[in-house]
């Protein structure tokens, strides 16, 4: 074994000398981590990603195929990219449902490089740093092997924050007061979403508090208004399941199955007059007839309170988390398929899906990866706070976006008293706003400079509790794994604090797919490139791309509005409008070049619409442009309520 560790640590010291480029060490195997290799190496870092899982693309790969995307124009770079890659598979432009198994082909592909070494199975176990600066650090498998990488950039990109932990920065566990950074949504409050309606007692012997508590409420007294502490939200599995009888697996009794766990949601029953699957659970569906599980109610797939010592926990400890939560899942899954005291209603629909044998073959086809919504934070150079996503703090170094709602599962489930009666209630749920894109701050993802200054953090970046919630989004976490790799490769052996930041944003400006085909080219309702739309109302909704769309309600013959053709494109391209559900049934697309004029007719009610947005792209054709073109497209249509929204030229 001595020399086996031996022989692994010089392999990899001498994997990382002979580099003419900066060498970067990734640890943790996150969607970020993969972006985050793909940017660096293609910037001629030689990379190196250490893996603690079995699998590579955290939440991405793990179930979570209900992508929360906030606003479609806040995922940009490599993350649009990645759901473009999606589109191709599933055979449209954009996929925003997927299923595990695809995920994961799509970004191992992205690892398929000569510069970048996956290296899996391996935890962090120490950091060895001299002043500000990481010398390398060292890993270990569960066979007792080791590994020892030594870089000249280092990123931290797992969930938990392990690494930017043992390099002695500053980060945060839990939430702050309200009033610490002038927060009114931050800190202790009674949720007002998945909530139990009043009056469910919460001991064992109803209206006996001698009788105990039962499973699952704890005995922590409710705090003030917005006080903080360090409560982190619930955890859970994005639970892939299918209706395939063929491809199923069925789902048994767990070892040491308890039904008496499950008597506060048979409480929940009782009080529901009219039990629907969608009151205990969000059953998203994915594509061949998969699903993506998630939280939904007072009760269901959070393992609300069981989690605060996860974040700072040891590994060891960590595997009793989540096998904890794992046995929790299958337990309440196991009680709706048996139970009697289950509505039939509720039943009989769980009673049709099992484990799907096509997805986590290495795992027992149970997802390798925990949803881990939140654990430590950095406290960087820069904190992003309420005020940013309420778009009222100046960011000026922006490396992305964020456009999610602030987004908080709850952190515990309480007795209250009110109006004189105990009662159980959840405690720190919130869904606040949202929508409207907003810039992270690079220096979010770096330490404050005394403390490290070759380390980058683009998961668990430098951002308040409750800013965090509307940031902590898998297709923003692939778009930070990006501008991290970027940084880390530009960096060289100086430090990331004093990196040029218009670098990296140069970089998302001008080939933002790492591709040379540069950007593409959008005209959105505001644009210049816009003509005869005086008489057309400017309409605030959230079926638009971006922020605004443009509504058209007079006579057909009136209608003058065109989108021109911008001078600087020249070549092929395929164009893309952005069709909303809402509008006029039947709407014609007339694509003028040169002499020639097509139209293209667009039927609203083949417009099929998936996910957690309200339009899609409708492909208008591949055309040949030459620079100055004068090329113009109009809308049409012979219904009233037109709409007009983005035009997208997409170089081929």
């Amino acid at each position: 074994m001595k020399r086996f560790t031996f022989i692994l640590v010089f392999a990899a010291a001498l994997f990382l000398s002979g580099c003419k480029h900066n060498t970067v060490c990734i640890y943790g195997g996150t969607s970020a981590s993969v972006t985050a290799a793909y940017s660096a190496a293609h910037e001629g870092s030689q990379v190196i990603i250490v893996c603690p899982d079995v699998t590579i693309g955290g939440m991405t790969t793990g179930g979570l195929g209900q992508t929360d995307i906030g606003n479609k124009q806040a995922v940009i770079g490599l993350a649009k990219q990645f759901y473009r890659k999606l589109g191709t598979h599933y055979g449209k432009l954009e996929q925003w449902l997927f299923e595990p198994h695809v995920a994961e082909e799509i970004l191992m592909e992205y690892l398929d490089n000569p510069l970048i070494t996956l290296k899996q199975g391996y935890y962090l176990e120490s950091v060895e740093k001299k002043g500000t600066r990481i010398i390398s650090i060292t890993c270990r498998n569960k066979a007792g092997e080791s590994l020892t990488v030594k870089a000249d950039q280092f990123i931290d990109a797992t969930y938990e924050g392990d690494l930017m932990a043992q390099a002695g920065v500053s980060y945060r566990v839990g939430r702050e007061s309200a009033e610490e950074y002038g927060e009114n949504h931050n800190g202790s409050h009674l949720s007002i979403h998945h909530q139990f309606v009043d009056g469910i007692d919460p001991y064992v012997v109803p209206g006996d508090p001698s009788s105990g508590l039962l499973w699952g409420i704890s005995d922590w007294t409710m705090k003030e208004e917005g006080a903080g502490d360090d409560y982190v939200q619930a955890y859970n599995y994005r639970i892939c399941l299918t209706d395939v009888p063929e491809n199923q697996i069925p789902i048994t009794r767990p070892e040491n199955y308890d039904s008496t766990k499950f008597e506060l949601l048979v409480r929940v029953f009782e009080a529901d007059p009219n039990p629907i699957l969608g009151n205990y659970f969000i059953w998203s569906r994915m594509p061949n007839h998969k699903t993506d599980i998630n939280n939904r109610g007072p009760f269901s797939t959070d393992m609300i309170g069981m989690n605060h010592n996860y974040p700072e926990a040891s590994w060891e400890d960590r595997e009793q988390i989540l096998k904890a939560h794992k046995d929790y899942t299958f337990a309440l899954l196991y009680f709706y398929l048996t139970d009697p005291r289950v509505p039939a209603v509720l039943q009989n629909e769980v009673r049709r899906w099992g484990l799907p044998k096509d997805e986590y073959v290495r795992t027992d086809h149970w997802t390798h990866q925990i949803y881990v919504r939140e654990a430590r934070r950095l406290v960087g150079e820069y904190i992003a706070t309420q005020a940013d996503c309420e778009g009222k703090a100046t960011v000026t170094d922006g490396i992305g976006f964020a456009a999610y709602q602030m987004d908080s599962h709850n952190c515990e489930r309480v007795v209250i008293e009110k109006d004189g009666k105990k009662m159980v209630k959840n405690e720190g749920d919130v869904e606040i706003g949202g929508g409207l894109p907003y810039p992270i701050s690079y220096r979010s993802l770096t330490p404050k400079r005394e403390e490290c200054t070759n380390l980058l953090v683009p998961v668990c970046l430098s951002a308040s509790h409750i800013a965090y919630g509307s940031i902590r989004m898998e297709p923003v976490f692939l778009g930070m794994g990006q501008a991290a790799g970027l940084a880390a490769a530009m960096a060289g052996k100086g430090a990331v604090q004093k990196l040029d930041v218009k670098r990296v944003q140069k970089v998302f400006e001008e080939d933002p797919y790492l591709d040379g085909k540069g950007p593409d080219i959008l005209i959105d309702e505001d644009s210049e490139y816009i003509q005869g739309a005086d008489n057309w109302e400017v309409v605030k909704g959230r079926g638009s791309y971006g922020f605004t769309f443009r509504k058209y309600t007079g006579a057909p013959e009136d209608n003058h509005l065109q989108y021109l053709f911008p001078e600087t494109l020249d070549g092929e391209y395929d164009i893309y409008a952005f069709q909303q559900r809402d509008g006029s049934p039947l709407t014609r697309f007339e694509v003028a070049l040169g002499s020639e004029t097509r139209t293209v007719e667009f039927d609203r009610n083949s417009l099929l619409v998936e996910g957690q947005t309200r339009g899609e792209w409708v492909h208008l054709g591949s055309y040949r442009i030459p620079r100055n073109s004068g090329g113009s497209i109009r809308i049409q249509s012979d219904t009233p309520d037109l709409h007009a929204d983005g035009i997208l030229f997409i170089p081929k």
